[in-house]
């Protein structure tokens, strides 16, 4: 089945069909998960469509199935030339002409000049005139398939799982993902130049997908992420302290940078254009409410009974609680501290048993 539906998604690319392709490419995924050749796939018809994350995303899922390929790696390099992400590009392509053979590797050949000229552009290596295509010269296009080019499709973003929202500090930003009790084998980020990548994938329900292009340019080595009971918290560290309007990357977004020697500087700030502010000891507070309410059954219920009064109790009543608790064995638990305190507690059976001492 997910042959025949590998086949109509290749005649649908063929055909420009690509949002078509990559619907079919996700059902075949879904029931072969473990192809690294569908992931690539399908990372050629999101670039064909502009979901350039959501093909770095893809191509990242193909190397990790199957590191021999050369094929995810243009495919990655391609994506994240177009997102101006060129160090990581260079650093796919890098990897995957080791892998590839006969035309190919002139094709990985001249991508990474390219992405060695924007990036020697970018740190001011070279004047940028030096940089710019002769006038008969042809400028990088997408990667053919039998000869055909297309146009980008419009596409629609289906309506997220879960909710995120973020804030920063002058050295990086948290991105925080509101997952409750997601396992943390189903939580996988990736972080790139600019790019970050989450994905929750829960069997049986339908799974998440964070990719933004992110306002500013990150350190990926230096970021980290945490999963949670109520949560998954992802620290980016930035490249350079600048104030991030938003999480995504705006062409039209005025960068100002943060002055890191001020007192002011270095408490968290929030995003100005956001209408509402996060209030978020309000969130922390629900959350342990939601937690508290929780609703228990047979002995876990009753330890928790236990372990709350144990928690508000004052000195002499948890002195009480536990001395009677270990003299008795475990059958007398009492939280006055007159009573007990003076004299040893006995043990006290179940109606029915009788209490016994284990002889050594």
């Amino acid at each position: 089945m997910a042959s025949d539906l590998e086949n109509k998604a290749k005649e649908a690319f063929i055909d420009d069909h690509f949002q078509l392709a990559a619907d079919l490419y996700s059902q075949a995924i879904d029931l072969n998960p473990k192809s690294a050749e569908l992931f690539a796939d399908r990372a050629q018809a999101n670039i064909k469509l502009g979901n350039l994350t959501e093909a770095v995303s893809d191509a990242n899922k193909a190397i990790e199935l199957d590191a021999s390929m050369a094929k995810p790696y243009l495919r990655k390099g391609i994506a994240c030339m177009k997102l101006e992400e060129y160090q990581t590009a260079k650093a796919a392509l890098d990897t995957g002409i080791s892998l590839a053979s006969g035309d190919s590797r002139s094709r990985f050949a001249s991508l990474i000049k390219e992405c060695e000229d924007r990036i020697a552009e970018e740190t001011g290596q070279l004047p940028k005139e030096e940089l710019e295509l002769p006038s008969n010269a042809t400028p990088m296009q997408e990667e053919p398939v039998n000869g055909l080019s297309s146009e980008t499709q419009d596409v629609t973003p289906p309506k997220p799982k879960y909710k995120h929202d973020f804030y920063q500090k002058p050295e990086e930003v948290v991105v925080t993902v509101f997952a409750k009790r997601v396992p943390v084998d189903c939580v996988s980020v990736d972080f790139g130049e600019q790019i970050l990548s989450v994905s929750i994938n829960v069997p049986g329900e339908d799974a998440y997908h964070l990719q933004p292009r992110l306002f500013g340019k990150i350190v990926p080595a230096n970021c980290k992420y945490i999963v949670l009971s109520t949560k998954v918290e992802i620290h980016l560290a930035k490249a350079e302290p600048i104030h991030w309007t938003s999480l995504e990357y705006k062409e039209t977004a005025v960068v100002r940078r943060l002055d890191t020697s001020s007192d002011v500087a270095m408490r968290p700030t929030y995003p100005s254009s956001k209408p509402k502010k996060v209030d978020w000891d309000k969130l922390e507070a629900q959350v342990k409410k939601e937690e508290k309410d929780e609703k228990l059954d047979g002995d876990a219920a009753l330890n928790k009974f236990f372990r709350d009064i144990y928690k508000d109790a004052d000195e002499d009543t948890r002195r009480a609680m536990q001395k009677s608790f270990v003299e008795s064995s475990g059958t007398v638990l009492s939280t006055n501290w007159k009573d007990v305190g003076s004299k040893k507690v006995d043990g006290s059976a179940p109606d029915g048993m009788e209490m016994k001492k284990w002889e050594y």
